[in-house]
């Protein structure tokens, strides 16, 4: 499935499945990120993603590993835009580690909703419940969108907040959504590719 889409800019974006050819592009655009954005993602100051990481981030089966890209539908040869993650929990097969970055230049324009609102979806249809993200407390635009996903704090380990996630419950905050203009096309895909 590829959908398109617009950021609240109107900047039209293709959001897709990761693919194993897409490595490059991933490492493209990971050195897009700020130093800063890099060291709130990965925890680490680490000025490129290292080739296991790369590999494991395009190793998808859409089951164990869901993971979907964002690229700007008018310049497709550009980096990814942003990519969302969830990896399936092997202890908690109704629950999966979320992840989401969007290159700093695309910040505040409604990208990381439109992905997560995907991933969401995509993990419902893969029989997931529940999302667990670990989020850095400086990491205040993190904190704000998992919360208005339904987020709950669920610990504090090495100086990373883990939230829960509950995938229904943020499927039904995002519908109520009415300030990211992209979000209805991505709800319509699903029911129609699902329907």
């Amino acid at each position: 499935m590829i959908i398109q889409t617009q950021l609240n800019d109107g900047t039209p974006v293709c959001i897709r499945p990761v693919r194993k050819d897409d490595e490059q592009r991933l490492k493209d655009g990971i050195a897009k990120l700020s130093p800063q954005s890099r060291y709130l993602r990965f925890f680490s100051g680490m000025r490129e993603a290292p080739p296991q990481v790369l590999r494991a981030l395009v190793t998808v089966d859409g089951h164990n590993h869901i993971a979907w890209g964002a690229l700007r539908s008018d310049l497709p040869d550009m980096p990814a835009l942003g990519v969302v993650h969830a990896f399936r929990d092997a202890d908690d097969s109704d629950s999966a580690e979320f992840s989401v970055a969007v290159i700093d230049e695309y910040h505040g324009r409604g990208l990381a909703r439109l992905l997560c609102a995907v991933l969401l979806l995509d993990c419902q249809r893969e029989g997931l419940e529940q999302l667990v993200v670990n989020i850095l407390p400086e990491n205040r635009p993190a904190l704000t969108l998992a919360r208005s996903l339904g987020a709950e704090g669920a610990g504090y380990e090495a100086g990373v907040s883990l939230l829960e996630i509950d995938i229904a419950a943020a499927l039904t905050a995002l519908k109520a959504e009415r300030d990211v203009p992209g979000l209805p096309a991505i709800f319509a895909q699903f029911a129609q590719d699902t329907g």
